[in-house]
């Protein structure tokens, strides 16, 4: 089946199909555009003529380069064209029963040689490839929205797809200036499979009233260095859009409980309220955000003169502990150790969240705030919330890359490119379970699996596993 890749055809001509239509003849193939409308192609065409002259105007592209680029694009409402592809992508509608029908057609038409892809996000390639005639050349090309801009390509593999298709795919993926991982067909593949906990999270603070939309963003933003928050995320990518993928998966997985969507995400969407593109949806874009809530700076007067000792994740100060969390809550420690408790969230950043026992008294978390305001951290106060927001919400995501990875979907190095490339996380999930250490992680979400008494919460295998070897290294 090895062969050289020169046409490309892509099919559907919606913002993905353009834009793969866009990197593949910017990279020297003619491309056959297909739609059954027309007009749908002239107009991503149109756009993508509007690219290219933006891109020539601030310098980053030649006019010559722009104009061969465009010349490469052929619009085709005739399926039957598409024989003369070597690669066929399809970007059409995320409908299983329109895929199917329409790879078997293509199987019919295109020669035995010709290779079969999909830029599904979470459509099962195996189920694509099922009936189609050499299933061996059907596979999972998932370019990341915008396609000419970012890095990452998924390359999927069906139960059928040959290994020598998926080595031709990434090649051809790197020779386009793409970092392809390679993974196998999976509900959500890497990406929005390990990404789901981001956003579920955040959605489950915000419905349990943990602190405003604003807040929980500021957290994860700033406190562990996302380049967005998870609900203005959401409003960007539209909660429709964002919602769907939640559903699929959690579908997908047999109604597995950490992927259980939002009934608050669910009001959203059934009210209109789509993010950004509607004008309105977790925050109204059509005014300024609101305000983060920051700690105002505490006076010397307020925690001067007092005595600390610090051991272990512990901070004595006279008769108040300051604990970093480990998803119990600041309450249920007070009565523990029968004094106030301040629980403390946070990484190496100048951020600290913080939850307060309910029986302390103001002067108490006065005195937190001012101790780590003291050594420059920006604080954020929180209700009293098991795991609190930044390292509940890590916890999470490592979890499910390590069970991603404990199944077979993906390689160590390639899970942790695709979060890092596909949404741009700051590390890879595993590298960071590895920096914040396992054990903890571990600890974190039995507390947590015990405080709700829910699935949800579960610690994979794999992670216990890398925890007793850490522990037997520390030993």
């Amino acid at each position: 089946m090895t062969l050289s890749v020169q046409t490309v055809a892509v099919i559907g001509s919606g913002i993905m199909g353009a834009g793969i239509a866009e990197v593949a003849a910017s990279q020297g193939h003619p491309v056959l555009v297909y739609d059954i409308d027309a007009g749908a192609i002239a107009r991503a065409i149109e756009g993508i003529r509007s690219r290219l002259a933006s891109r020539v105007a601030r310098g980053k592209l030649s006019a010559e380069a722009s104009e061969k680029t465009l010349s490469r694009l052929t619009p085709v409402t005739d399926i039957q064209a598409l024989a003369a592809a070597d690669l066929v992508i399809e970007a059409a509608s995320e409908r299983m029963e329109v895929k199917k029908a329409l790879f078997a057609q293509l199987a019919e038409i295109c020669p035995p040689q010709t290779l079969l892809t999909s830029n599904t996000s979470s459509i099962s390639i195996t189920a694509i490839a099922a009936g189609v005639l050499h299933p061996e050349r059907v596979a999972g090309l998932h370019f990341f929205n915008p396609a000419p801009v970012m890095k990452l390509v998924e390359v999927v593999s069906g139960l059928a797809t040959s290994n020598e298709v998926v080595e031709q795919l990434c090649d051809l993926a790197i020779r386009w200036g793409k970092q392809p991982v390679r993974c196998q067909s999976t509900p959500g593949f890497i990406v929005n499979r390990v990404a789901r906990p981001y956003y579920a999270e955040a959605w489950r603070a915000l419905e349990e009233q943990v602190a405003a939309p604003q807040d929980l963003d500021a957290a994860l933003r700033e406190g562990a260095g996302f380049p967005m928050g998870p609900l203005e995320l959401t409003d960007m990518i539209g909660q429709d859009v964002n919602f769907a993928v939640t559903c699929s998966v959690f579908n997908a997985f047999w109604q597995e409980r950490r992927f259980l969507p939002s009934l608050m995400q669910q009001e959203l969407v059934l009210g209109g309220r789509l993010g950004k593109k509607s004008g309105q949806g977790v925050y109204n874009w059509r005014s300024d955000k609101p305000t983060v809530g920051w700690y105002e700076a505490v006076s010397d007067g307020d925690s001067a003169g007092y005595s600390e000792k610090r051991s272990d994740g512990v901070t004595k100060i006279d008769d108040l502990l300051l604990i970093d969390t480990q998803g119990e809550t600041a309450q249920a420690l007070a009565a523990r150790y029968a004094c106030p408790v301040v629980v403390i969230d946070r990484l190496e950043g100048d951020v600290a969240v913080i939850a307060s026992a309910d029986s302390n008294p103001d002067s108490a978390t006065r005195k937190a705030v001012h101790y780590l305001q003291q050594r420059g951290k920006r604080v954020l106060q929180v209700a009293d919330y098991p795991g609190l927001i930044i390292w509940r919400t890590l916890a999470m995501i490592i979890n499910e890359a390590l069970d991603a990875l404990q199944k077979g979907v993906a390689r160590e190095e390639d899970i942790d490119t695709a979060m890092r490339l596909g949404v741009n996380y700051p590390r890879g999930p595993l590298a960071w379970g590895e920096q914040l250490g396992w054990q903890r992680v571990l600890i974190l979400l039995e507390n947590l699996q015990r405080h709700y008494g829910e699935e949800r919460y579960r610690p994979s295998s794999l992670l216990r596993q890398r925890a007793l070897l850490e522990s037997s290294y520390e030993s």
